[in-house]
C-alpha cells in the first residue's frame, strides 16, 4: 500500500478514535503510531487500517485492544535506578520542608514507577504526608496499577534495580510472593490517588511539588509536547520539581525558561522561583 495512502487511513482512523471515544492521538508522533499499528490490523482480523477504522466505529467492544496498543503500558520498578537516586540525594532533603506532599505520576502505566515512588518516599519518611496522583489515559492499565500485582519473574530485575536506587530496605519487604505472582503492599494505596487523565486534552487537577513523567513525551509531536510540559509548569508549585525520561529534553520547548537543570544528566528540573 502507497505510503501516502497509509498517512491518510491513520489519520483517519485517529480522527474516529477522538470523534468516538474522546481519546485524542492526533498529536502523537506520526512514526512510533505506524510502528505500533504496523500489525494491527491483521490482530483484528482486518486488511487495511481503514477497514480497523470501521471496526472500531461499529464495534466498541474492539477499542480497549487497540487503546493498549496505542498506549504502549510498559514500565519496570525502578527504571533508570540512577533517576530514583538522584531523587533521594538531591530533591528529597528539599520535600522535606513541606508540611505536605503531592506528587504528580503522569502517564503511569501499570503503576511499576508510581509503586517507585511510593517506596522511596516511605524509605525517606516522607509518604505519610504524600498524596500521589497516578494518572493514565488507558483505563485497563489503571486497574492493574490499582491492584499492584506483577509477575513473580520480574521481581529479580526490580530488586536490582532498587539496590541501585539506594535503596534502604529489601524490596521483599513491601511485596508478598504467590502462586507466580507479587502483591505489593496495600497500604501504599491509601496514598496514592489512581484516575485517568490525558495529557493531550485534559488540564491541571492540582497544585503538586514533584512531578514524574518518564518515557512518556518521547511518544508526542512537538506540539503535544509543548502542551504537556506547559501543564506540568502550571501545575507544579514554586521551585517545584519535574522528572522527564532519560531521552527526553525540555531543550526545544517554549516552557523551558521556566526550569532550570537540577540534574541534567538524570532529567531532573527545578522550577523557578517565579510567577
Amino acid at each position: 500500500m502507497a505510503a501516502e495512502n497509509i498517512d491518510i487511513e491513520l489519520r483517519l482512523l485517529l480522527d474516529a478514535i477522538y470523534l468516538k471515544y474522546h481519546y485524542d492521538f492526533r498529536g502523537y508522533a506520526a512514526a512510533s503510531l505506524k510502528r505500533r499499528l504496523t500489525n494491527a490490523p491483521g490482530r483484528f482480523g482486518c486488511q487495511t487500517l481503514s477497514q480497523l477504522q470501521d471496526k472500531v466505529l461499529h464495534e466498541p467492544a474492539a477499542f480497549p485492544a487497540l487503546l493498549s496498543l496505542l498506549t504502549v503500558p510498559v514500565s519496570e520498578m525502578f527504571r533508570d535506578p540512577s533517576y530514583f537516586r538522584s531523587l533521594r540525594e538531591k530533591v528529597v532533603p528539599l520535600l522535606r520542608t513541606y508540611p505536605s506532599l503531592k506528587v504528580w505520576a503522569a502517564g503511569c502505566s501499570t503503576g511499576e514507577e508510581v509503586y517507585s515512588l511510593a517506596i522511596l518516599l516511605h524509605e525517606e519518611g516522607l509518604l505519610e504526608r504524600t498524596l500521589i496522583y497516578a494518572t493514565d489515559i488507558n483505563p485497563q492499565s489503571l486497574q492493574k496499577a490499582a491492584a499492584g500485582v506483577y509477575a513473580v519473574d520480574r521481581i529479580a530485575g526490580f530488586t536490582e534495580n532498587h539496590r541501585k536506587s539506594g535503596g534502604r530496605t529489601s524490596l521483599s519487604d513491601y511485596y508478598t510472593a504467590a502462586y507466580g505472582r507479587a502483591v505489593f503492599d496495600k497500604s501504599f494505596r491509601r496514598r496514592i490517588v489512581f484516575s485517568d487523565h490525558s495529557l493531550a486534552t485534559d488540564s491541571v487537577f492540582a497544585e503538586v511539588q514533584l512531578v514524574s513523567c518518564r518515557n512518556v513525551l518521547i511518544y508526542f509531536n512537538g506540539d503535544l509536547q509543548n502542551r504537556a510540559v506547559g501543564l506540568f509548569r502550571d501545575a507544579l508549585c514554586r521551585k517545584g520539581f519535574l522528572g522527564i525520561g532519560m531521552k527526553e529534553s525540555l531543550r526545544f520547548s517554549p516552557h523551558a525558561q521556566a526550569f532550570v537543570e537540577l540534574v541534567y544528566e538524570d532529567r531532573i528540573f527545578q522550577k523557578r522561583n517565579e510567577p
